[in-house]
């Protein structure tokens, strides 16, 4: 029998067969395209999270106040069962951050206070995260940073905001919320220490600058004020949020840590870019595992199904292998004949997988990262990975006809003749 032979009848039979072939070909295109859509989708995890942390420079720290829970008559421990707000055990203000920014290979200590406000404009009331710090700073914790034309940052300006494009233009809404130039209102609702009661504090600012879509989350729904007037409309008397600590090389990281948690130990909160890199390519690496871990499995069903289409095939077909070999055909024909038929329903399955897993990649990756602004990632499908899951496949293919074939190729010509 020359290869063509063999080809021609293996087509036959799974033609012959045809439901149970096409039921096995599923099996092993679902399995193929689960592995190509987690292949495309944890490349474009990959690609947005660089594309996200490129934003922010690689030689900056966050230093937060770490807090702790008061101890004594409501928390643990306490004769109360009400547990207290956490305090921080640190608090952050100019003598912390001269301390911080004395520190050998510390470039500079930039101070930011942040709150919750409402702003005003054009009759509408939304609610933002406010940001603030010296506005000239930013480029420094972004360096990819850019701006709307006609925008302008000053560094000294009491009553200029720098808002996102985000806040600006809201995705979904056909008009924009702010516009350059424009004077808003800004309410920041806080309670009186001294009467307890809730007070509004209100102020007036001008739009200054609108940032351009940059892909990091945290600036692109920002709004940024002054530092100096942040302290006075959020009622902050000094006490910083966070400092950022600007390192002269990103090389430097880690030994300013080192040197904050001498001085501070735990009593300080530090992130960094690195961490925060890492802490992204671990859930990342988490996610694809989770989800290549279900298509392995799907694929190895496809195989067990090869399997069992195979092995049925060679137990109904047992006459025709017992003419086949009456006529001459050799063992290794026959089990050559088998191989091919699971390569062919492999290669069809395989094939299949492609175009459905990257259908399915995308269809995945809606579910997983679904976001109104608009910030999502895209799987990303390279030809290499489409190329070894392809391989994969026909291996498995090939590795699952194995024991039919050689079931078949064993069986004496007289005994499969004798068989109904």
């Amino acid at each position: 029998m020359d290869f063509k032979e063999i080809i021609l009848l293996s087509l036959d039979a799974i033609k012959e067969r045809k439901t149970k072939s096409i039921l096995t070909i599923v099996m092993v295109m679902v399995g193929s395209s689960l592995m190509i859509a987690v292949s495309g989708m944890g490349a474009g995890f990959s690609e947005f999270f660089n594309k996200q942390t490129s934003n922010l420079a690689g030689n900056i720290m966050f230093i937060n106040p770490a807090p702790q829970t008061q101890n004594g008559g409501t928390g643990p421990g306490g004769g109360n069962n009400a547990a207290p707000p956490p305090v921080a055990k640190i608090t952050l203000n100019s003598a912390v951050q001269k301390r911080l920014s004395s520190l050998p290979l510390v470039k500079e200590v930039i101070p930011s206070y942040q709150s919750q406000v409402t702003i005003e404009s054009k009759g509408e009331s939304k609610d933002f995260a406010i940001f603030s710090l010296n506005p000239q700073k930013l480029s420094v914790i972004a360096p990819t940073l850019e701006y709307e034309e006609g925008s302008v940052v000053r560094s000294n300006d009491p009553s200029g905001m720098i808002v996102s494009s985000d806040v600006a233009f809201p995705p979904g809404e056909s008009t924009p919320f702010l516009s350059l130039g424009q004077t808003v209102q800004v309410l920041y609702s806080f309670v009186d220490p001294i009467t307890g009661n809730r007070e509004i504090e209100t102020k007036s600012f001008v739009i200054r600058a609108i940032i351009k879509q940059s892909g990091n989350p945290n600036i692109d729904k920002a709004v940024i004020i002054n530092e100096q007037i942040g302290n006075t409309l959020l009622h902050k008397s000094g006490k910083f949020d966070a400092l950022i600590v600007v390192a002269l090389s990103p090389d430097n990281i880690d030994s300013i840590e080192t040197e904050i948690r001498k001085l501070y130990g735990n009593d300080i909160g530090i992130t960094t870019v690195k961490a925060l890199i890492q802490t992204i390519k671990e859930f990342t690496s988490g996610l694809s595992a989770f989800l290549l871990s279900i298509a392995i499995v799907s694929l190895i069903v496809g195989a067990v199904g090869i399997i069992t289409t195979l092995y049925t095939s060679v137990i109904e077909r047992t006459r025709e292998i017992g003419t086949l070999k009456a006529i001459g055909a050799r063992n290794f024909d026959i089990l050559t004949l088998f191989l091919v038929e699971a390569l062919l329903i492999g290669v069809l399955g395989a094939t299949s997988g492609l175009g459905t897993g990257v259908i399915l990649g995308y269809i995945l990756n809606t579910g997983f990262s679904s976001n109104s602004d608009g910030n999502n990632s895209s799987p990303i499908f390279l030809i290499t990975d489409m190329a070894r899951v392809w391989l994969i496949t026909l291996g498995l293919s090939f590795l699952a006809g194995l024991f039919p074939a050689f079931k078949a190729s064993r069986l004496l010509p007289i005994e499969a003749l004798k068989r109904e």
